[in-house]
C-alpha cells in the first residue's frame, strides 16, 4: 500500500504473483498509444473469429456515425458458442444457473450450442428473419441468454426490456422497435413469491396498432396465464422439437445486433443502437483484461440483469465470446437470507464478482458478520459498475470480501483487487477502468482509460483542464463499441451527444483529475450542484456521509434555494447499530451536517439531513434521486411505479414536510 502525497488516498499495487501471471500487461497501453487503430485491429483479429476479414479499421467520414472493421463479416452467436465447441471446449460449463427457489441448472457450451440452434430454428419457423426486431421481456433464466444468442445467430435485432418495467414501458419499446416477436415467461420469483410477466405482455398488446405477430412464453413459475389463440405459444411446445443443427449466416460488421432503450427523467426513451463487430470486440477485450480472465479455470459472476447494458456486455456477449464459465442468478440478494450472494460465491467457487456500489453498501449495512460466515477465498478480482463508488464502500469490498480466506482463517495477505469501471449504455463497454495486474488501484477512482480509448476532462468551452480541476468528461476519439445512433432518430443522436462540443462525445458526467492524473467521476452533470458558484459533487458529499460511523447509505440532491441558487439536501439510512442506539434523530442529523462541513468544507454542509428507513430504489438497485429532488423542492413526488417499494416515497415526503416544511 502507498499513499499519494497530495490526496492522502491509499493506493494498492498488484501483488508480484498477480502481476506476473496477469492476462493484460502494460504493453497493452504501449501498443495502443503507438497505433490506436492498429491496436484495435489486432485485438479484433486475435479475439474474434471472422468469416471475412475487414479492410478499413475505422470509417469516420460521416462523423459522428462510425463504421468499424469495414467489410468484415462475422456472427456473434458463432463467436459466443460454436467456436468454443469446435475448439474442444464443448464440455466446459457455460452457465451455472441458480434460481431463487434453489433450483439449479448446469449448461455446457455443447448443450448451449444445441439450445441456441433450436431457438433459432423455432424463431425462423415463426417468420423471424434477418433485420426483424424481437422484444425480450424475461427474468434471469437460461432461456433469456439463449433467446439473445438465437436472435444474433439469425441476424434479428433484439430489444431486451427489463422485467421490472411496466406494460406501458414495454409497449412503448415494442412500438418504437416495431417488434415482430415477443419472448417472455409466465413469471419469475421475487423474494420468495411468484412474480408475473405474461399478464403485462397481454396488457401491453391489448391496444391495437402494434406489429407483434407471436408471443413465445417460457414456463417458469407455473402461474396460470391467458393465451391468445394463434398468437401465443409455449416455449416447451415450440423449441425442444426443433433441430439442434442450424447453419449460421455471417453478418456485416456493422449489422445491428441490438437496441437497448434508456429511460431519461423526461421525454421518450432513447433506443441505443449497437452493431456487431466493434461491440463484440471491445466487450470481449475489456472483459478479458479488466477481470484478468482465464477461462479454463475461472468462474465469473456479474450480478446484473440482462435488462440493462451490463447484462448484455458482461453476462452475454463479452464473457461468452471469451468462452467463460459463469453464474447467473434469478433472485434477490436477501432471499431466502442475507448471505445468499456469498453462499453462491462459495458454492461455485466464483473467481470474479462484478456488482453495483448500491449492493455493496447494502451489504455493509447488514454487517460483515454475514460474509464472514462463508468461504470466499476463491475470489481473484472484484469489480464495480453502475455509478461512482465511494471510497468507504470500495475499501469494505476489498477488505471484507476480497480478503476473505474462509471462516476461522486469517485474511489474505493480498486481497482481490477492486476494478472500478466507468462506461454507459451508449459506450457499450468499459471506457475507464484499471488493469488489475498493472494499475495501483485507488479507492473511489475509475482511474485511467482502457487501452485504445481516449478521454479528457474539459471546461464549459471544451478546453482541457489540468490536475485537480473539475469539469466535464468527454471522449476524444471514436471507439469500437460506441453506439451507432438512436434507433430511427439520427438527429436526436447528434443533438444529445455531439451538439455541445462538436467533435467531442459528451458523456453527461462530471469528472476531475487528481494530482496523479487519475480520473474521479462526479456523477451526472445534473447531479453536480452549483452552490453559491461552487461546483459540488453529489458523489463526494455522499461519500463523506457514508464515512460517518452511523451512516450505511446516503443519497444527496440539489434543491432550489433563494440565497445560494442550490442547496444540499441529504437522505441517509443508518447502520443497524446506529438505528438501535439513536434516540434523538434530529441531533444526529445536525451532527451529520457538521461532519460534511468538516470533511469537505462549510460550502458543502447540507441544508437538510433526513434520516429515512430506506432510499427509493428501482428493482435493479438504482437510487431514484430525481424523486428525492422533487421532495426536497416541495414538488409532487412524481411517478414512483418503477420502485421496488413505491410506498417509501410517501413516507419520505411526509417526514420532509413534518421536519423541514418542504
Amino acid at each position: 500500500m502507498t499513499t499519494t502525497p497530495d490526496e492522502s488516498v491509499q493506493t494498492f499495487p498488484p501483488s508480484a504473483d498477480f502481476a506476473a501471471g496477469a492476462v493484460a500487461t502494460a504493453e497493452r497501453y504501449d501498443a495502443a498509444r503507438a497505433d490506436r487503430l492498429g491496436y484495435w485491429a489486432d485485438q479484433a483479429r486475435s479475439t474474434l473469429s471472422w468469416d471475412k476479414d475487414f479492410g478499413e479499421v475505422l470509417d469516420w467520414s460521416e462523423a459522428p456515425f462510425a463504421k468499424w472493421f469495414v467489410g468484415g463479416e462475422l456472427n456473434a452467436a458463432y463467436n459466443c458458442v460454436d467456436r468454443h465447441v469446435e475448439a474442444g471446449n464443448g464440455e466446459r460449463v457455460a452457465l451455472y444457473f441458480e434460481g431463487e427457489p434453489g433450483d439449479t441448472r448446469e449448461i455446457t457450451y455443447a448443450e448451449l450450442k444445441a439450445e441456441v440452434a433450436r431457438a433459432a430454428n423455432a424463431f425462423e419457423s415463426l417468420g423471424v428473419a434477418k433485420g426483424d426486431r424481437v422484444a425480450i421481456y424475461m427474468p434471469m433464466i437460461p432461456e433469456t441468454v439463449v433467446t439473445m444468442l438465437a436472435c444474433a445467430r439469425i441476424g434479428a435485432i433484439h430489444s431486451v426490456v427489463f422485467g421490472g418495467f411496466s406494460s406501458d414501458a414495454l409497449r412503448s419499446r415494442v412500438d418504437d422497435a416495431e417488434a415482430k416477436l415477443v419472448v417472455t415467461a409466465d413469471g419469475s420469483y421475487r423474494r420468495g413469491k411468484p412474480s408475473a410477466l405474461k399478464p403485462n405482455v397481454d396488457t401491453a398488446l391489448a391496444r391495437p396498432g402494434h406489429t407483434v405477430e407471436h408471443v413465445v412464453v417460457v414456463q417458469r413459475n407455473g402461474e396460470a396465464v391467458d393465451f391468445e389463440e394463434g398468437r401465443d405459444i409455449w416455449w416447451h411446445d415450440l423449441v425442444p422439437g426443433q433441430s439442434a443443427e442450424h447453419s449460421y449466416v455471417p453478418h456485416d460488421s456493422e449489422h445491428p445486433l441490438f437496441i437497448l432503450y434508456t429511460s431519461g427523467t423526461t421525454g421518450k426513451p432513447k433506443g441505443i443502437l449497437h452493431t456487431t463487430g466493434g461491440y463484440l470486440t471491445q466487450t470481449a477485450v475489456t472483459h478479458r483484461d479488466s477481470f484478468d480472465l482465464k477461462p479454463e479455470q475461472d468462474v465469473y459472476w456479474c450480478s446484473a440483469d440482462v435488462g440493462w447494458v451490463t447484462g448484455h456486455s458482461y453476462i452475454v456477449y463479452g464473457p461468452m465470446a471469451n468462452g467463460a464459465t459463469q453464474v447467473i442468478y434469478e433472485g434477490t440478494p436477501d432471499t431466502p437470507h442475507k448471505g445468499r450472494l456469498w453462499e453462491i460465491v462459495q458454492k461455485y467457487k466464483v473467481t470474479q464478482f462484478y456488482t453495483a456500489p448500491t449492493l455493496i453498501r447494502t451489504c455493509m449495512k447488514w454487517g460483515r458478520e454475514i460474509p464472514d460466515q462463508y468461504d470466499l477465498s476463491s475470489l481473484r478480482v472484484l469489480g464495480t459498475v453502475g455509478e461512482a463508488i465511494n471510497p468507504e464502500a470500495w475499501l469494505w469490498f476489498r477488505e471484507v470480501i476480497g480478503a476473505n480466506n474462509g471462516p476461522g482463517n486469517p485474511p489474505k495477505e493480498q486481497p482481490a483487487p477492486v476494478v472500478d469501471t466507468w462506461w454507459q449504455t451508449e459506450t457499450g463497454a468499459h471506457m475507464i477502468a484499471p488493469l488489475p495486474g498493472v494499475t495501483h488501484t485507488k479507492p473511489g477512482s475509475a482511474q485511467t482509460p482502457v487501452p485504445g480509448v481516449e478521454v479528457a476532462v474539459v471546461n464549459e468551452e471544451g478546453k482541457p483542464l489540468g490536475k485537480s480541476e473539475a469539469g466535464l468528461l468527454v471522449i476524444k476519439e471514436p471507439w469500437p463499441a460506441m453506439l451507432r445512433g438512436i434507433y430511427k432518430n439520427p438527429e436526436r443522436y447528434k443533438e444529445t451527444y455531439w451538439s455541445r462540443f462538436g467533435d467531442l462525445y459528451f458523456a453527461g458526467d462530471g469528472a476531475r483529475y487528481d494530482a496523479d492524473g487519475d480520473i474521479w467521476l462526479m456523477g451526472r452533470v445534473d447531479d453536480v450542484m452549483n452552490v453559491s458558484g461552487h461546483r459540488l459533487s453529489t458523489t463526494e458529499i455522499e461519500s463523506a456521509l457514508v464515512a460517518h460511523e452511523a451512516v450505511a447509505e446516503a443519497a444527496v440532491v440539489g434543491a432550489k434555494d433563494a440565497t445560494t441558487g442550490e442547496a444540499v439536501v441529504a437522505f441517509v439510512i443508518l447502520t443497524g447499530a446506529a438505528a438501535e442506539a439513536t434516540s434523538d434523530k434530529e441531533a444526529l442529523e445536525q451532527e451529520l451536517r457538521g461532519h460534511v462541513g468538516k470533511e469537505i468544507g462549510p460550502i458543502a454542509k447540507p441544508r437538510n439531513v433526513l434520516v429515512v428507513p430506506e432510499l427509493p430504489k428501482t428493482r435493479s438497485g438504482k437510487i431514484m434521486r430525481r424523486l428525492l429532488k422533487n421532495v426536497a423542492n416541495g414538488d409532487e413526488v412524481g411517478d414512483a411505479s418503477t420502485l421496488a417499494d413505491p410506498s417509501i416515497m410517501e413516507q419520505i415526503a411526509e417526514d420532509m414536510r413534518a421536519k423541514h416544511g418542504s
